[in-house]
């Protein structure tokens, strides 16, 4: 068969193309006689919604066909028939201004069976549903071998043995093999179906793409634009000095039309020097004193430069409490604040400082993401906490001495982009700060990270920096990817997971 096949191509139905197609149904559905569309009917059908009936074309012959209609699918919920769905197969049924496709029909003529025709026509109703912008599709599905097994098990112990493949039905089979799912048994659906004794599986794929309309113009972004800032260590006279090198940074990322602008940990560390004649635990407050402009200024080149700023981390006093504290300062002018949860055991015992207690995921006009400062990125329950609140982009701001910590974060990062199906953006500071205790030398490298699959990078990897280099890093992410991984990936981390056997949940 395969050896004679010239050509394959998909096609939309036209009334010249009735008489085959009803000998094609005739010859589909053999155990149900005079099961074929009648001529007004399938010419009503192409009046009303010509983009949606297709056919499959073999060397010119019709090969299979896939009929459907648009509904308003919150009248047809719940229990229906088939005579309800298409209106006593009349289609008036059919509404441009509905929300779901829903399958008329599909056959494929026997002598072309085996040749995965039937996915073909299942893929383009697919794309004919994105580009609609419909929620999803769905239809009444057969199940024809229920008769053989409808005196031990009920519809709903039989559609649990298919889904298991202890029993094979090739309605059924195949329908969840394209993604789609069950969602309740339908009584009575199809007069005179007795091979499925009249019952029918209501089955649902969902649109990951749909958007539902809005008055108002969508300010969330899809294709989102990151910028690292690779920060070089270098002594600065004092904060003036500090914040003309980060707006020099700013104005860059924000030239290249950035959505984000990361800066490292500790990125104003160098003014501890002016303290160095002071204990480690007196410099870091001394340093603190100056987070509040730091904020402000941020605040206002953010607005400015019309760019999302991550301001890193800086050291904060709150309650005489000493924290590790950052800002997200929005480009609306709202501003949030971030706190680094585990503090390593060297800022505990050279700074005093303390763990936070802030872990949320920000909205922002570029959707969800979340915030992890350093050694916050090796404990995989924060980001998880954060994939569950719907984050699709983690920043991790990080500064390390030596090249095995900042190999700790790096690996941990590129796991978290995997585990929770979202991107991770890291920035750290390079250099030697020769008269700042406790702050002796840095080394980093700048990454964006993904998910491994087969839309994203083989090695996980978007984009990176040149390590121990001062310079500026920058990567579009798209967002719809991660969509699309969710539901149809190689792997499906968080939906795989096995809520039966474990949970995890945050306690304040």
């Amino acid at each position: 068969m395969i050896q004679d096949i010239e050509n394959i191509e998909l096609k939309f139905l036209t009334l010249d193309d009735y008489q085959e197609l009803k000998e094609t149904m005739i010859l589909s559905y053999s155990t149900m006689p005079n099961a074929y569309w009648k001529e007004h009917q399938i010419k009503t059908l192409i009046e009303y919604f010509p983009e949606g009936q297709i056919v499959v074309k073999v060397n010119s012959q019709i090969a299979g066909v896939a009929l459907s209609i648009i509904v308003d699918y919150q009248q047809y919920e719940e229990n229906h028939t088939y005579k309800d769905i298409t209106g006593n197969f009349t289609f008036n049924t059919h509404n441009n201004e509905g929300d779901v496709l829903y399958g008329v029909d599909v056959f494929i003529k026997p002598e072309f069976r085996g040749l995965r025709l039937g996915r073909r026509l299942y893929d383009h109703r697919k794309e004919l549903c994105e580009r609609l912008n419909l929620k999803g599709i769905a239809f009444g599905g057969r199940i024809p071998n229920y008769h053989n097994y409808a005196d031990t098990l009920t519809p709903k112990e039989y559609i649990e043995k298919v889904r298991k493949t202890e029993i094979k039905d090739p309605v059924l089979n195949f329908q969840i093999s394209n993604d789609f799912h069950p969602a309740k048994i339908l009584k009575g659906y199809l007069e005179g179906d007795k091979a499925s004794n009249e019952f029918a599986v209501l089955l649902e794929w969902d649109n990951i793409y749909y958007e539902k309309p809005s008055k108002k113009p969508s300010l969330v972004k899809k294709v989102v634009r990151i910028g690292l800032i690779q920060w070089q260590m270098r002594p600065y006279k004092n904060l003036d000095e500090v914040m003309q090198q980060a707006e020099y940074f700013i104005d860059a990322v924000s030239g290249y039309r950035s959505d984000f602008a990361l800066f490292p940990e500790f990125f104003n560390a160098p003014l501890m020097a002016e303290n160095n004649h002071l204990t480690e635990p007196e410099a870091i407050r001394k340093l603190a004193e100056h987070t509040d402009a730091i904020v402000q200024k941020f605040s206002e080149l953010a607005i400015t430069y019309n760019i999302n700023i991550i301001s890193g981390s800086m050291p904060e006093i709150k309650n005489d409490q000493l924290f590790n504290a950052g800002y997200l300062c929005k480009r609306d002018g709202n501003i949030e604040r971030y706190e680094k949860l585990h503090v390593t055991p060297d800022e505990a015992k050279v700074w005093g400082m303390q763990g936070g207690s802030i872990l949320k995921a920000f909205d922002t006009d570029c959707g969800k993401i979340g915030i992890l400062i350093c050694y916050d990125s090796e404990f995989p329950e924060l980001s998880r906490i954060l994939a569950d609140e719907g984050m699709d982009i983690l920043f991790i701001p990080f500064l390390t001495d030596t090249q095995n910590g900042y190999s700790r974060v790096r690996y941990c990062a590129q796991a978290r982009a995997i585990e929770n199906e979202c991107f991770v953006a890291i920035a750290g500071s390079v250099g030697n700060l020769p008269n700042v205790h406790n702050m002796d030398i840095q080394f980093a490298q700048s990454m964006v990270f993904t998910p491994c699959d087969f839309s994203f990078p083989t090695n996980g990897i978007k984009a990176e920096a040149t390590p121990n280099t001062e310079m500026i890093l920058i990567a579009d992410v798209d967002i719809d990817l991660l969509r699309e991984l969710n539901q149809f990936g190689s792997v499906r981390n968080l939906k795989d997971r096995r809520k039966d056997l474990y949970s995890l949940k945050k306690l304040q």
